[in-house]
């Protein structure tokens, strides 16, 4: 265990100036023995909390708009994060009363998404596509049809206590994105005469 120490005042609250900043001591393997650790926030505790966060589950923007596409046709795939639960970057504040009282921060990171495209697979990789024409997840169907098409995520995850720099949690948390069936047609053409 990685030993951290600042001062603060007697009711708990950071001093002013660089006493106040979280100053890494030494490396135990007895944190039991170091002093003041009556409250000890684990990190099973943190990783805890991380996996308990509601995490935003990913949805795939797809181009052209409306779902439907035509073989042959470049079509453009983008993953998009909804405002429900947490995302890459937007930071989650646990209930300190599971966490020792401590005020703990956790942020979510994308380590990779695995776009599933119905007759193909893309990833993992770190690509979160884009819109046509600039968009780098570009598939074109072989055949008319319907295909199931999704995008999944791998969050990794940071924490800071009390405002210390942020720190990675070891594991990783798996989530499925939601389906979209996406419509590919076959474009005819034909010659009429005026």
């Amino acid at each position: 265990m990685v030993v951290f120490s600042r001062e603060v005042e007697r009711d708990g609250t950071p001093v002013a100036g660089p006493a106040g900043q979280w100053v890494r001591i030494d490396v135990t393997c007895w944190p039991d023995q170091v002093p003041g650790v009556g409250n000890a926030l684990t990190m099973a505790m943190i990783r805890e909390a991380f996996h308990d966060t509601d995490f935003s589950v990913p949805t795939v923007n797809i181009q052209p708009e409306g779902d439907v596409t035509l073989v042959n046709l470049p079509t453009f795939f983008e993953v998009v994060f909804p405002r429900e639960g947490f995302g890459p970057g937007e930071v989650d504040r646990p209930d300190p009363s599971r966490l020792m009282g401590h005020a703990v921060e956790v942020r979510p990171k994308v380590k990779s998404v695995t776009y599933s495209l119905g007759e193909t697979v893309v990833g993992p990789t770190r690509d979160l596509g884009g819109p046509y024409p600039d968009g780098s997840v570009v598939h074109s169907y072989g055949s008319a049809g319907e295909q199931v098409v999704r995008v999944d995520v791998v969050y990794t995850g940071q924490f800071r206590v009390g405002g210390s720099g942020w720190i990675d949690i070891p594991g990783e948390v798996d989530l499925e994105g939601a389906p979209v069936t996406l419509t590919v047609r076959e474009a005819k053409s034909r010659l009429y005469t005026r």
